[in-house]
């Protein structure tokens, strides 16, 4: 006899949740009202005409004086136009990501001293002259430092420019086109700014004013390095190093074969840079140099910030 399974006893009913009270409603309190800073790029980019203003002085002081006092508002005036140089990138909104390398800095003293003194030594080189120390070049003094300004204001022109066109492109292709000819656009108009520049300071009466060609070598040496900037305020550092590099070794090495070239045999290797000399005279070889250099960047720079990533990031070496 089958034993019968015992009847499922029916679950006891689920007692009902007790309905959820309604949380009341938080009160949303009012935001601050925040009054928007002023702007700071309008007294950061004022600050960009001090190194022409404080190296004008210098030479005006210089001018004026005589003996120890022009020694001392030479060596014044270096230190002033130093100090409103570090004063004018410190506080530029372009300033590179990450610091430059001390080899940087090498070769852009190199450039900077070849600038100033360099025509003077190749000179008296090639003339047979005792090579010694000369005196600065006030005019190409004031050509570099003048030109900090215009090379700031181009600069921050490319980039307000190009920012708002990344937003408004509708592809990469699109900012590409866009991009290279603002780029070209805005060079052109630093070149205008530096050639005028090179024009006035050439029509002054200045102490130890170098040749036409040597102003422009200034004019060149300027490019290159707002070019180089540029670059490196967009995550480029190493084409600006080799440029840099390959310009100031160029240079040094023309200085040191045609004082070589003195020594009893080795005469021949200051035949390229005597015939540079006699063909262009004072100035020739820096501008050349330093106009090259610029064509090499000014190519490389129009590839990479054509590239949209190069606005959206710095400090990525490429």
């Amino acid at each position: 006899m089958w034993v019968g399974t015992p009847a499922r006893t029916a679950t006891p009913a689920r007692t009902a949740t007790p309905a959820r009270t309604a949380t009341p409603a938080r009160t949303v309190t009012p935001a601050r009202k925040v009054t928007p800073a002023p702007p700071s790029s309008t007294p950061r980019w004022a600050l960009a005409p001090l190194p022409g203003a404080a190296c004008a002085l210098a030479v005006a002081g210089a001018a004026l004086g005589d003996g120890r006092l022009r020694l001392a508002a030479g060596i014044g005036g270096a230190l002033a136009v130093a100090a409103a140089l570090w004063i004018a990138l410190r506080y530029d909104p372009l300033r590179p990501a990450r610091r430059a390398s001390r080899t940087l800095h090498v070769w852009v003293a190199l450039l900077l001293a070849y600038a100033l003194v360099g025509d003077e030594l190749l000179m008296a080189a090639v003339s047979g002259e005792p090579v010694g120390l000369r005196p600065p070049s006030a005019a190409v003094a004031l050509v570099l430092a003048g030109a900090v300004a215009p090379g700031l204001w181009c600069a921050r022109i490319f980039v307000v420019r190009a920012g708002g066109r990344l937003g408004a492109s509708r592809g990469l292709d699109e900012f590409a086109a866009s991009v290279r000819p603002l780029l070209i656009a805005v060079f052109a108009l630093y070149l205008c700014a530096v050639g005028a520049l090179v024009v006035g300071v050439g029509s002054l009466r200045v102490p130890g004013a170098g040749a036409p060609r040597s102003l422009v070598a200034a004019g060149a040496l300027a490019a290159l390095l707002w070019l180089g900037r540029m670059l490196r305020a967009h995550g480029s550092r190493r084409a600006p190093a080799l440029v840099y590099g390959t310009a100031a070794t160029t240079q040094a090495a023309a200085v040191g074969l045609v004082c070589a070239a003195r020594l009893p045999g080795p005469g021949f290797l200051a035949a390229p840079a005597e015939r540079l000399h006699a063909a262009g005279g004072t100035g020739a070889l820096p501008a050349l140099v330093c106009a090259a250099g610029a064509a090499v960047l000014l190519v490389h720079a129009v590839r990479v910030l054509g590239r949209a990533s190069a606005h959206a990031t710095a400090g990525g070496a490429r």
